[in-house]
């Protein structure tokens, strides 16, 4: 297949859930290893030869299907950014590093293929759990079997979380963030990975999830795709349709949407003043 054809996010989810799959074995391989950490600026923005690893494995997978389309990776000298025409394929060989190590389980592979800006396919695999996520354009399956969003609508009974980060300068929009979800849902759940957390919201183990700052692609792409195909609601902070370059990020089962929605918008006034 050529860059510009488009397949519905067929043949791509079956190359998505290929690459993942090869991503999270070479991350399994180290994990609870002794691995060197590097720091790549801050205290808590870490990589190991792992992440670097596993990105070149996935990409060598996409390259045997797709040898032309574009590549945006979290590490080394891929694209940093999605192009709005075209086929691109979005990578974080480990979503959840810092989770990783420190030898926690909720961490990630995450591949989404993308046609002019927008998601076709994606695929999130934790090696750690045994658990494969992957989404065409139809529907979700965990390890082959499918799942949805939840039908939870009252808050009361509702698990939410703040997704990405809050870095030291902005610990007051964090704490913001936290209220909120104290405040509005029955109880709060942080798993340090947002793929990991957006995989969770598209099966319905969680109900809703939202930031207020604007994520990098890698981070959320696949995971978007997989809420919004098993049922649920994405958008920025203004509720248009989330995309790639969006400020602000509000995932949910739907019915929980302008809850969550609220949360985000309260963390973003905390920001301001």
């Amino acid at each position: 297949m050529t860059t510009g054809e488009h397949d519905g996010g067929g043949d791509r989810a079956t190359v998505a859930a290929a690459a993942a799959r090869a991503g999270a074995a070479v991350a399994g391989e180290h994990f609870r290893r002794d691995i060197d950490v590097e720091r790549k600026g801050g205290k808590t923005n870490v990589v190991t030869e792992a992440d670097r690893e596993s990105q070149r494995r996935v990409i060598e997978r996409i390259r045997e299907a797709f040898p032309d389309d574009a590549v945006v990776g979290e590490e080394e000298d891929e694209l940093k950014a999605v192009p709005d025409a075209g086929a691109t394929w979005v990578i974080d060989p480990i979503d959840g590093t810092n989770n990783y190590v420190r030898d926690i389980r909720a961490f990630a592979t995450a591949v989404a293929a993308v046609v002019d800006g927008e998601p076709v396919a994606s695929a999130v695999a934790l090696p750690a759990m045994d658990d494969v996520y992957v989404a065409d354009g139809d529907a979700v399956t965990r390890n082959g079997d499918p799942v949805a969003v939840s039908d939870r609508d009252d808050p009361e009974t509702a698990a939410a979380t703040p997704t990405v980060w809050w870095d030291f300068d902005a610990r007051d929009e964090y704490a913001a963030a936290c209220t909120e979800v104290v405040e509005r849902f029955n109880d709060l759940r942080r798993f340090g990975s947002a793929q990991v957390t957006l995989a969770m919201v598209a099966e319905g183990a969680l109900d809703a999830t939202f930031t207020n700052v604007r994520c990098n692609p890698w981070d959320t792409v696949a995971g978007v795709h997989m809420v919004r195909t098993a049922g649920g609601t994405v958008t920025d902070l203004d509720g248009d349709p989330w995309r790639h370059d969006s400020t602000g990020l509000v995932a949910s089962n739907g019915p929980l949407h302008d809850e969550a929605l609220a949360a985000a918008r309260a963390v973003r006034d905390a920001e301001r003043a």
